[in-house]
């Protein structure tokens, strides 16, 4: 079957080839076919033995004549369809002329635009000849088209980038070429590519000149480099500068503070006092701007540790309390129940935020006061803090400039009240590291609310809340008070317990409402004067049936026998949560009608009078090295060890500290505490740190059996600082300006356990 199918296609191409012999034998066929048919009908029907019959001839003759009709037709039809299939052959030849015409024309664009690209383009064959180079790749190698093609050629490398393989098996990788015009990068992507189908696959090479962003690039890492450097050497400036302004600033901080502990003068009282509000304020100065420059260098670290919520907040409102009311201003707080008891974020950081605002809020406000107030927030896990002020307010184009750095709503404003005008932008830079917001609502001369968003997840969702709400349904209370913020938070905090709240301005007028109901407790604000509190306080005691309770910011000390008369008790602004819910609780107190002291859960907080601090008792005294190469400070230090009963050894250097430890350590006498500067001459406290810390693992400190507590006293507060510390053995931090406090907390746990607590 298949060689008859060769034969008939050998024989279609040969007639096809020759179309002349075709028509000669298909005419000859005809003839035969057509001639042998009549004469043999002709001749049998004149032959004597035919039997001629005319209708049997002339049914026949039809017959033939239909035949031949029908086998006309057929052709006919036969004959359109193929001239129909003509016309639609050659409609398609057309087309695909047009379409060759058009592949034609797009394959001339495509080499003119491959020749007149900048890119390099060549392809090589599988033994690594050149098969096509356009004439970018041509005038960088130098070499004319027709000596490229078939040729091994290539660029001259200079230098040789790093390669890269992509997914799709594409080559990527930069070469320094040298050309006719200087040495240029050129970035190349190969691949196979195959032009005809069943040749073999070429390489593909497509070169760009990437000359200027190359350039560009090291031109910024070099800049980058040179940035970081200038960071760093930023860093150590402002670390020596914090050093050297700390240094004399604990000197007038200190000294001034020792001043105020002696026999002065009431003028002489007044001047000390002026040098350490000056020395204060001088030290937030350069607090400020120390954590600009952290938050600007990208320094600043966030820890994430379980902190009580209304503990700090509390703190913070207590802590601006005395600034507050020494302008005649209030200052509360107010915390949603609904918030966990414990969250878990940097409570440092956050309270730096909210000291800032709230510190701003006060500074800026004359009448009314500061409200802070903490409430959920819109989104899960989010909580919202309120600082309210009814301050002056801050102009509508200003509200967006203050978070600038350097920037306050007004140069009036500037010179009025004082400021850096980074308080604010450090503030939105803590926020938006913590991953909140803050904004600004305000109204000049009607206050300002700034809210910060902060996500805070609780540290123990299951736990209970801060403390227990007390039930105070169906009690009636009483507050007379001016129309304040203490008041409306205290009155909305009695609401969400349960209470219902009556707020009275005028004593007048809530003297007239005592008759209507019994009241559960009656609360006085001592704003009211004197006069006005014990007439009030005197008729109230008829128609209160628990208690009678002061509100003043005061002290048990500052209050006098005949405020405290006709009261069962007071609390001291501003109000604690749990000290009121404690007094509300507590036992009835109207039986009592003298002053009932507050118990253990009533918060008081008192302002002692400044004294000089009593000696420590001799057993507790240590024994202490202070290496310190500063004058004023090692006299401050002397002074103050002194007189918390310790022994002090003064040196001014690392090898006077190193061979002062030796001696004692030989001696059988080891000191008990070491507080060494960082900075000093000859050896600094790291090395000489190291060198105690080598000499006691060489078995030297086993003469005494412990190994000596070091504290450093620097007055540089940078991250890295304190780790070179701790890496070189040191115990913890004193940072200058020392704060007399923490120096006894800590040297009161040392005399107490024999070592510090980190």
């Amino acid at each position: 079957m298949g060689r008859f199918f060769r034969i008939k296609l050998r024989l279609r191409r040969f007639l096809r080839r020759h179309s002349w012999v075709a028509a000669i034998v298909r005419s000859f066929t005809i003839f035969s076919v057509a001639f042998g048919g009549a004469f043999g009908f002709i001749s049998g029907a004149l032959s004597q033995h035919s039997g001629y019959d005319p209708n049997t001839f002339a049914i026949g003759v039809s017959f033939l004549f239909a035949i031949a009709c029908l086998w006309i037709v057929t052709l006919g039809i036969r004959l359109r369809l193929m001239r129909r299939r003509l016309r639609t052959i050659a409609m398609h030849n057309e087309a695909m002329a047009d379409r060759n015409w058009e592949l034609q024309e797009a394959e001339q664009r495509a080499s003119t635009l491959f020749e007149a690209r900048d890119d390099l383009i060549v392809l090589r064959d599988i033994d690594g000849h050149i098969t096509y180079a356009n004439d970018a790749y041509c005038e960088l190698a130098q070499i004319a088209r027709g000596e490229l093609i078939g040729s091994t050629a290539t660029l001259k490398v200079l230098e040789q980038g790093n390669t890269a393989l992509e997914s799709n098996g594409t080559r990527v990788y930069d070469q320094k070429i040298e050309g006719p015009h200087g040495p240029r990068w050129i970035a190349w992507r190969e691949g196979l590519v195959r032009n005809d189908a069943g040749a073999p696959a070429e390489m593909q090479s497509v070169g760009r000149d990437v000359t200027d962003r190359t350039e560009s690039e090291r031109a910024l890492a070099e800049a980058r480099d040179q940035a970081d450097a200038a960071n760093r050497a930023k860093s150590r400036f402002l670390a020596m500068a914090s050093h050297e302004i700390r240094t004399p600033l604990n000197g007038i901080i200190g000294m001034s503070g020792l001043l105020m502990d002696t026999q002065l003068t009431p003028e002489q009282t007044t001047y000390v006092k002026a040098v350490k509000t000056s020395g204060d304020a001088l030290l937030a100065l350069i607090e400020e701007l120390l954590d600009y420059s952290k938050i600007e260098a990208g320094k600043i670290d966030l820890e994430h540790r379980a902190f009580a919520l209304s503990g700090l907040i509390e703190e913070i409102t207590e802590l601006l309390a005395p600034r507050a009311q020494a302008k005649g201003i209030e200052i509360a707080a107010y915390v949603d129940e609904r918030l966990p008891a414990q969250v878990t974020g940097d409570a440092a950081r956050l309270r730096q935020v909210l000291l800032n605002l709230a510190g701003n809020a006060i500074k800026f406000t004359a009448t009314g006061g500061v409200a802070l107030i903490v409430e959920p927030g819109i989104w899960p896990n989010e909580i919202s803090f309120l600082v309210r002020d009814t301050g002056i307010g801050i102009a509508p184009e200003a509200q967006q400039r203050i978070f600038r750095e350097f920037e306050q709503a007004d140069d009036r404003i500037a010179r009025s009240y004082g400021g850096t005008g980074l308080g604010l932008s450090i503030s939105d830079r803590i926020v938006k590291r913590m991953g909140g917001r803050i904004s600004l609502a305000s109204t000049p001369g009607a206050g300002s609310t700034f809210e910060v968003s902060i996500p805070l997840v609780a540290a123990d969702p299951a736990g209970a809340h801060g403390f227990t709400a007390p039930d105070l349904a169906g009690q009636s209370i009483m507050l007379l008070a001016p129309h304040s913020i203490e008041a409306s938070l205290i009155s909305r905090r009695l609401q969400r317990w349960g209470a219902q709240t009556c707020i009275v301005s005028d004593p007048n007028v809530a003297e007239a409402l005592l008759p209507e109901r019994s009241w559960h407790t009656v609360l006085i604000d001592h704003s009211l004067g004197t006069q006005a509190m014990e007439a009030f306080a005197g008729a109230a005691r008829i128609h209160a049936t628990h208690r009678i309770v002061m509100v003043t910011p005061a002290t048990r000390q500052d209050l006098s026998a005949s405020e405290t008369t006709m009261l069962t008790g007071y609390l001291v602004k501003p109000l604690r949560a749990s000290s009121l819910a404690a007094r509300l609780t507590a036992s009835p107190e109207i039986a009592a009608p003298s002053l009932v002291m507050p118990g253990p859960a009533i918060e008081t907080v008192a302002e002692s009078a400044p004294t000089a601090p009593a000696a420590a008792p001799a057993q507790q005294g240590l024994s202490i090295l202070v290496a310190e190469d500063n004058e004023i400070n090692a006299l401050l230090m002397r002074s103050l060890l002194a007189r918390l009963g310790h022994t002090v050894v003064i040196t001014t250097n690392g090898e006077q500290a190193m061979e002062s430890w030796l001696s004692a350590t030989s001696a059988g006498t080891p000191y008990d505490l070491v507080l060494m500067d960082i900075q000093m001459p000859r050896l600094n406290g790291i090395e000489t740190t190291k060198q105690i810390r080598a000499h006691e693992s060489g078995g030297l400190a086993g003469q005494s059996g412990r190994r000596t507590p070091i504290l450093a006293l620097t007055a540089n507060t940078l991250v890295e600082d304190r780790y070179a510390c701790f890496e070189a053995g040191m115990d913890g931090f004193l940072i200058k300006p020392l704060d007399r406090e923490k120096l006894e907390e800590a040297l009161a746990g040392l005399a107490a356990a024999r070592h510090i607590a980190a």
